[in-house]
């Protein structure tokens, strides 16, 4: 006889976080394979063998689980009271049968053949009062459940099977009616989201939200387009592309044995349209949902696919991506630098092991900069994302580029790069120029490059270049060693103190003594090309030149008050 469980509250209890579903008979495989599709599409409304034995009907007739303990999570589709062995013909699966045992045999053989019947009528489980035909479990009857993976629950005490029922059918309806108001909801949710035209990433937080659940969408080579991580950064992108080729592999052995899905396997769907796929919406293990969590993800998958034929542009959800990653690394909006590293290697610019730099481009009198630097970008030949600055004109962009360690980007890649650039913005070659911060092997260090590159946009010797403009951090060694110290507060304090007359001045009268002195210290020696630059005549420039010695009580003919001086603008504009 099998080894038996008293059900008794508070003895026997649900793991938590165990979603309530059909589990299959690990002994029987030939199990019918549409009661298992039909299963798992209830599962989310269907209450299970263990719920149905907590009820108050139920627990009053002292249960006992004889056998199928680890099955007790299966779900129940109805409850059928039947006193004959000759009841398989008359159920369609999912059942929980109810009975004294009057009808059924005594005979060992007989027995443990009606076992295998129910079984192989998907029966979910077997109730027994015992007193009446059996006054102890019969064993035969116990062991062959025992062997076939079928929940066998004896009462030892007299129970009212109407009532039992009643309460169980009762749950049914109402679980169904209230999951169907559920999908009403998510239907409404996300058409209403499919009419505003939301973006993707919105679409994916409100998945995120409704499951309660981390949520990706990804492209169809496992790059990550948008995530909604709900503050678990460092465990959902980590190592995104194996881990999302492996769950769906386990997906598609699992559709094509028709198993049903495991508590711990990721919910997936495609997101596809008119024949053509672009992704997969990606929800991790979580609680189920009254709707479905494979129904919230279908409604969420036709926004997308809507949104995504809306989008006049192809790349419209790789460049939204992008966007959102560069101006959460300007911003430093994220939690850690490896969780920054995840995404950025979740969305295909490798980190590990690899050289980062920080490019910002210019086409200057366009406003195509972002879509042009993204059009040329396949020109530097490495992994790559690309954005419009968030800050800067229109004309203006950045690149985060992932080098092999050791690589360096030749003057020879980046004029092939800037020329496609131009060409793309539909902007003369002579107007783009191309800036390159230091080499990094972090996140810190990308951060500070992309603060580099962006500082060499500042407009030296525009009136007599011609062709595209590269500039390297190498070529600036103050700014280099500036951003190296980051946002020391000691080099804004220095700021502060060697420029505060100006910009008092400059906020009291509407002045622009802060940008002069950013000319002439762009051009230290040469106050004709710092007028030129100022936009200023030579006698005007002069006079400012004066009020600012004035206001700072320096002499700008001193090397070292010029060095500290462009220390104090360069720190100013990294702040």
């Amino acid at each position: 006889m099998p080894e038996r469980h008293s059900f008794v509250e508070g003895r026997t209890e649900r793991p938590d976080g165990d979603s309530a579903g059909s589990t299959t008979h690990p002994a029987h495989p030939d199990l019918d394979r549409a009661a298992k599709r039909q299963a798992v599409s209830r599962q989310a409304v269907l209450p299970t063998i263990r719920e149905v034995l907590r009820l108050e009907e139920l627990v009053s007739a002292a249960p006992e689980v004889i056998t199928g303990a680890e099955a007790l999570d299966r779900s129940v589709r109805w409850v059928h009271v039947s006193e004959t062995a000759a009841v398989t013909h008359l159920v369609s699966g999912g059942e929980l049968i109810l009975s004294t045992g009057v009808g059924w045999p005594t005979d060992a053989p007989a027995l443990r053949d009606f076992a295998a019947h129910l079984v192989d009528a998907s029966i979910a489980g077997v109730v027994l009062e015992l007193g009446h035909r059996f006054a102890e479990p019969p064993k035969a009857f116990a062991d062959a459940a025992e062997r076939l993976g079928l929940p066998f629950i004896v009462l030892h005490r007299e129970a009212r099977f109407v009532a039992i029922t009643e309460a169980v059918h009762s749950r049914i309806i109402a679980d169904q009616m209230a999951a169907l108001r559920a999908r009403d909801e998510i239907h409404a949710l996300f058409t209403q989201l499919s009419l505003r035209g939301s973006p993707a990433d919105y679409i994916v937080s409100q998945v995120a939200r409704v499951l309660g659940t981390p949520t990706v969408l990804e492209d169809l080579t496992h790059r990550v387009i948008a995530v909604e991580a709900m503050g678990d950064d460092s465990r959902v992108l980590h190592d995104w592309e194996q881990r999302s080729r492996e769950a769906h592999d386990r997906a598609a052995d699992s559709a094509a044995r028709d198993a049903v899905a495991r508590p711990g396997d990721w919910t997936i769907v495609p997101v596809e349209a008119r024949g053509m796929r672009w992704g997969h919406l990606i929800a991790l293990p979580g609680r189920p949902h009254l709707a479905g969590r494979t129904n919230v993800l279908e409604q969420a998958a036709i926004a997308l696919a809507l949104g995504r034929l809306a989008d006049r542009g192809a790349d419209e959800w790789t460049r939204t991506s992008h966007e959102r990653m560069i101006t959460a690394l300007l911003g430093r909006r994220f939690t850690g630098d490896a969780s920054f590293a995840d995404r950025l290697e979740a969305s295909g610019v490798p980190v590990t092991g690899r050289t980062l730099v920080g490019l910002a481009v210019r086409a200057r009198g366009s406003a195509k900069g972002a879509a042009a630097a993204a059009s040329a970008a396949s020109e530097l030949g490495v992994p790559a994302i690309t954005a419009a600055h968030p800050s800067l004109d229109a004309g203006t962009s950045v690149v985060v580029a992932s080098l092999p360690r050791g690589a360096r980007l030749s003057d020879a890649v980046l004029l092939a790069f800037a020329s496609a650039l131009a060409g793309a913005a539909d902007a003369g070659s002579a107007e783009v120029t191309v800036a390159v911060g230091a080499d990094a092997d972090g996140i810190p260090g990308l951060m500070a490059s992309v603060e580099q590159a962006t500082e060499l946009l500042v407009p030296r010797d525009e009136h007599k270049r011609r062709g595209p403009m590269i500039v390297r951090v190498e070529d600036r060694p103050l700014l280099r060693l500036l951003n190296s110290f980051g946002g020391d507060p000691r080099l804004q304090a220095h700021s502060e103190r060697m420029l505060a007359p100006l910009i008092e001045h400059d906020l009291r009268r509407g002045g622009d003594l802060l940008e002069v002195l950013t000319a002439y210290l762009a051009y230290p020696g040469n106050r004709t090309r710092a007028a030129t630059a100022s936009h200023l005549s030579r006698s005007v420039f002069y006079q400012r030149i004066a009020l600012i010695e004035d206001l700072l009580g320096v002499s700008l003919d001193d090397g070292e008050v010029v060095s500290a001086l462009h220390a104090a603008v360069l720190a100013r504009r990294a702040r």
